[in-house]
């Protein structure tokens, strides 16, 4: 099994990986598909028009998670790693003006979002909670395409076959020759016991099959930038984020007051805490707002590695790039093993697969650049991981703004904790890492469907707007 950092970590925009980037990039398949040769077309069809519904979870949050916009930028063939944040609301005002898209290389093509962009409550797609079917017409209006696609979470999008045969050969990730193929942590742990090697080393070894070194570094050095300038916007911005909750951004006036005793030198026990949640809460605030992320491995849990990177360049004196780099190896090469084996999708096992596995792949990154073995490293993660056991998604208004903000900051704070314990530790312990990300996912499958980001139960429905 093999997933590489930078599909863990992909650059794009928020709220949502799975509700935002997702429907994006399905669009940009659908597209993709139109000019090919893979359809059989009737002689002298042409599609002249395109109809998209949004099924499951998407549809329950869709609105609040952008995913109606997120679809027609993504028809106007806007990518998420590419599109400029400033201009999305004029590109989505034009085509709701016209009733057109003009994707580049593309006819013009019908497309009224009022009626051909459906938010369908009532009929659930069967592969995935988050749905989508996308249809192209001709002009007399004969149906001449049509896909379906599943936003799986983290940003990755696949067809209906596709999901078929990744769950029938367990192959979520691609099956490229890499000199440490493993799928679980067990096996991550006797790979590195044979070959002396550490995870981010083994890791490492697998992206350079496809890549040289400073190709790599490159890759990984882009990725801590959007993170760290992430951080940077957040802790600058203020105001309202929007929605229509009325929530604030409060990571800038957090910042103030932590300079303020930084350079007074006032004794706080709790200042690396309130760094974490600070620096963690700069990204949320910033994803709520539609800004630019990474995912990590989700969007909505995008702050909590940025945060405990942050922290190590913080608080760590022998924090430098090269620790960032074997950081992300090794947090990419956890969130590999949780996405085979279980789920990074809130929609499918609610937020202990997003914020928790975010957690896991925090305090792994952090224990190896302290030192920890691979066995302290997994049980890093282990620790990390069960204590987000049973934890629900039930975003308020379906935003990402609440509780999923302040729950970043908190689970940076167990990462950095779970790194601790499991660095004053000998690596061994009683839970397996493979255990508690089995237990992930069979609570997942039982966790009631209102509470796996529907807005149909728990805080989104207790809680009075206001």
């Amino acid at each position: 099994m093999f997933l590489s950092v930078f599909d863990v970590f992909k650059i794009g925009i928020g709220p949502s990986s799975s509700h935002t980037m997702g429907p994006m990039s399905a669009a940009n398949r659908f597209l993709d598909l139109i000019l090919s040769p893979d359809w059989p077309r009737p002689k002298g069809a042409a599609i002249a028009s395109i109809r998209v519904s949004l099924h499951g979870s998407l549809a329950f949050t869709g609105v609040g998670h952008g995913s109606d916009r997120a679809v027609i930028l993504g028809l106007m063939g806007e990518r998420p790693d590419k599109v400029d944040p400033d201009r999305m609301d004029e590109i989505v005002g034009l085509v709701r003006a016209t009733g057109r898209i003009t994707p580049a290389g593309h006819p013009s093509y019908a497309f009224q979002p009022k009626e051909d962009l459906v938010l369908d409550k009532k009929t659930p797609l069967p592969g995935h909670a988050n749905g989508m079917m996308f249809s192209g017409y001709d002009r007399d209006g004969r149906l001449l395409l049509k896909r379906i696609y599943y936003s799986v979470g983290g940003g990755f999008v696949v067809t209906d076959t596709e999901l078929e045969t990744m769950r029938a050969s367990k192959a979520q990730a691609s099956e490229r020759k890499v000199p440490f193929p493993f799928s679980s942590a067990k096996q991550m742990l006797e790979m590195a016991a044979r070959s002396g090697l550490s995870i981010a080393q083994m890791k490492r070894a697998n992206e350079e099959t496809a890549m040289s070194r400073e190709e790599l570094d490159a890759g990984l050095d882009q990725i801590w930038a959007a993170m760290t300038n992430c951080i940077d916007r957040g802790l600058k911005g203020e105001g309202i984020m929007p929605g229509g909750l009325k929530v604030k951004r409060r990571a800038r006036m957090i910042h103030d007051k932590l300079q303020e005793e930084w350079r007074s030198n006032k004794t706080n026990p709790l200042l690396a805490n309130d760094w974490l949640s600070v620096y963690a809460m700069a990204v949320n605030e910033e994803n709520a707002s539609g800004g630019r992320v990474v995912t990590s491995p989700t969007n909505g849990a995008a702050g909590v590695v940025p945060a405990t990177i942050r922290y190590y360049l913080h608080f760590h004196e022998d924090a430098d790039a090269a620790g960032i780099r074997d950081y992300l190896l090794t947090a990419a090469a956890i969130g590999g093993i949780i996405k085979h084996n279980a789920s990074i999708s809130g929609a499918e096992v609610g937020c202990q697969g997003e914020v928790g596995s975010a957690s896991a792949m925090a305090a792994a990154g952090l224990a190896a650049v302290m030192g920890g073995t691979p066995e302290q490293i997994e049980n890093a993660a282990e620790i990390a991981l069960e204590h987000h056991l049973g934890m629900t998604c039930d975003p308020v208004g379906g935003l990402v703004q609440v509780p999923c903000i302040e729950r970043n900051a908190l689970g940076a704070v167990k990462a950095v904790t779970a790194a601790s314990l499991a660095i004053k530790g000998d690596g061994t312990h009683f839970v397996p890492l493979d255990a508690c990300i089995e237990t992930m996912r069979q609570t997942g499958v039982d966790m009631n469907e209102r509470y796996k980001e529907t807005s149909t139960g728990g805080l989104a429905v207790n809680v009075v707007e206001c």
